[in-house]
């Protein structure tokens, strides 16, 4: 097979699914093959993550305008990158961090920088004739995820009455991707047909997930665990609940501020005795930020507690980076981390982490953020590391449901399991 180079990169901004810019980077190879990519957005962010460089020009989208991100990949990324094998993606990236050696990519942006690393990877597997499942991760590749699927929408994602960020349920207890993903719709409909009877409004929020105003923050458990009983299925055995709190934005001097029911302070062990109490209580099998990016201590008394009872999920604390992930995993904080390609900025450097994490017995899981576009180079990404999970939101809005649809595809092209049960088990 002839050797194909980069010929040219064009990148543009584009729309996002809250109707904010981002970038979007097509990648031209020298047998006429393109790639394109789209960069994703968070609303919930750690303070560790790379830098999403926005142009502040208040005249344009409010500041939000990439056109500085989208020079940076027309002019300095394409200077860089034209002539180079498109297949060699590690030596790609490196030439990438090359360019901006700041340890948060600030000098040209995260979302310049991973928009040309996922253009070239795509333009790279498709001139190879491979899907990018196969491209990244070869013959090793066995897996397809196990979807958790945000249905409840709450902290920085919605507009309801909920600090508690995410409510997702996981139908782990099949033996396809299809039949977990029908019993999660199916669920997720039951659910909406719940909270109408209930009179509350069935409007979404940013990750698809319904957003109405609750009590409390357990009565969107209970609703969730009907909603999986009335669909046909039983909790705690096909279908299970997970949570993303996301309290960072919560946490000052030591306390976690919560605003509902009623404004009141919680301490680090007032808060885990009530996942204690709802672990006990629920089908929950995974917390997702349980506690603040900086409560470290807190983080391994957490993991003291309930590290052997269900999985959780470092973000904030983590931000994809190998070497806090590193520190983590030496201080005993969570058993999983949450892998988003744009904390970090380059494929490389995404799978670098995967590996760190599942090479420490550490699950991973391959996740979107809220603001999303069409792109389902997540899905692929998620079978190329083994990684057994995915989260991209609700069964719902096309920007999400694109990545379950594809992963329906490769179920159909390849022979994989469904990590399904497996996930779960410790």
């Amino acid at each position: 097979m002839p050797v194909s180079l980069i010929a040219d990169l064009e990148a543009r901004e584009i729309l996002d699914s809250r109707g904010n810019p981002t970038i979007e980077v097509d990648c031209i190879l020298s047998d006429g093959t393109m790639g394109r990519a789209s960069v994703p957005s968070g609303a919930s962010t750690g303070k560790y993550e790379a830098c999403e460089l926005r142009d502040g020009d208040p005249k344009r989208y409010g500041g939000l305008g990439v056109l500085k991100a989208v020079k940076n990949v027309n002019v300095t990324i394409r200077r860089r990158l034209v002539g180079m094998i498109a297949t060699n993606q590690y030596r790609i990236d490196q030439a990438l961090k090359e360019l901006d050696p700041t340890s948060n990519k600030r000098k040209l942006g995260a979302n310049a920088i991973l928009g040309a690393s996922l253009a070239v990877c795509r333009a790279a597997s498709i001139t190879a004739g491979i899907c990018v499942y196969r491209f990244l991760g070869g013959a090793g590749t066995m897996v397809l995820p196990t979807p958790l699927l945000n249905v409840i929408n709450g902290g920085a994602h919605a507009s309801s009455n909920l600090d508690v960020q995410e409510y997702m349920i996981v139908p782990a207890g099949f033996t396809t991707f299809h039949e977990a993903l029908r019993a999660a719709a199916e669920t997720y409909q039951h659910l909406k047909k719940l909270l109408e009877k209930a009179g509350k409004p069935v409007s979404v929020g940013d990750e698809g997930g319904f957003a109405p105003q609750f009590r409390d923050h357990e009565e969107p458990l209970q609703y969730i665990e009907r909603a999986i009983e009335n669909a046909g299925y039983r909790p705690g055995e096909q279908v299970f609940i997970a949570l993303d709190v996301a309290p960072s934005s919560l946490y000052r001097k030591g306390l976690y501020h919560f605003r509902y029911p009623k404004p009141h302070l919680e301490t680090t062990d007032e808060l885990i005795e009530q996942y204690e109490k709802w672990v006990s209580k629920y089908p929950i099998v995974s917390i997702e930020d349980g506690l603040a990016e900086n409560d470290r201590a807190g983080w391994k008394k957490l993991t003291s507690r309930l590290g052997s009872r269900i999985q959780l999920v470092g973000d904030d604390i983590f931000v994809t980076n190998t070497n806090r992930v590193k520190q983590g995993i030496r201080d005993g904080i969570a058993n999983a981390v949450l892998i988003k390609p744009n904390q970090v900025g380059t494929v490389s450097e995404t799978l670098d982490c995967v590996k760190v994490a599942t090479d420490s017995g550490y699950r991973t899981v391959i996740s979107h953020r809220s603001g999303e576009t069409s792109d389902h180079f997540i899905a692929d990404l998620a079978v190329a590391a083994n990684s057994g999970q995915i989260k991209t939101g609700a069964p719902c809005r096309s920007e999400r449901v694109t990545k379950y649809n594809r992963l329906i595809r490769i179920e159909e092209d390849d022979v994989l399991r469904y990590a399904g049960l497996l996930t779960l088990k410790r």
